[in-house]
């Protein structure tokens, strides 16, 4: 009998454990491009300048998107007096915060060797040597962060658009 009641009470506090524990689980829910970029603490500078320059929501659309995202490292290497005078013209920083965006979802397994357009309308060059992915002269350092609505790379190195 007392076996039984051993076995009855390891069963409920197991049983107990196992509620606890679910209870305790974070369930993630998806998150679209702009919220991804929101989330990501290395995209931090990033995530500010969409805000500043109207973004946001373009990015919670439908999409699809491909971000390649300047990280906060990348922007520290941008001349203080050119991010002071992308601050000061908001459509010359929309203009470059665009041309980080493809209007297509592309993961890193897919991307071919041609140039692209970018929702800013300028091309840009996309590249891809085994594991190794570059748009232009920026090198992809984190790939595939995948949103509902495209995907997010993390580059090393701010773009500029070619002037008009």
């Amino acid at each position: 009998m007392s076996t039984l009641l051993a076995l009855t009470r390891r069963t409920t506090l197991a049983a107990a454990l196992i509620t606890l524990v679910s209870g305790c689980a974070t369930v993630s829910t998806p998150a679209n491009v702009a919220e991804t970029i929101a989330n990501t603490p290395s995209l931090s500078t990033l995530n500010g300048l969409v805000a500043s320059a109207g973004l946001t929501e373009t990015l919670k659309g439908t999409g699809p998107f491909t971000v390649f995202a300047p990280s906060n490292d990348a922007f520290k290497a941008v001349p203080a007096k050119t991010l002071e005078t992308l601050a000061k013209d908001p459509a010359a920083l929309k203009a470059v915060l665009t041309y980080h965006v493809v209007p297509s979802a592309t993961l890193s397994a897919n991307v071919k060797n041609a140039k692209v357009k970018t929702v800013n309308g300028a091309q840009v060059e996309l590249s891809k040597a085994g594991d190794l992915v570059t748009i232009e002269s920026a090198v992809v350092t984190r790939a595939d962060i995948v949103a509902t609505n495209g995907v997010v790379h993390i580059i090393d190195t701010v773009l500029m658009p070619p002037k008009k």
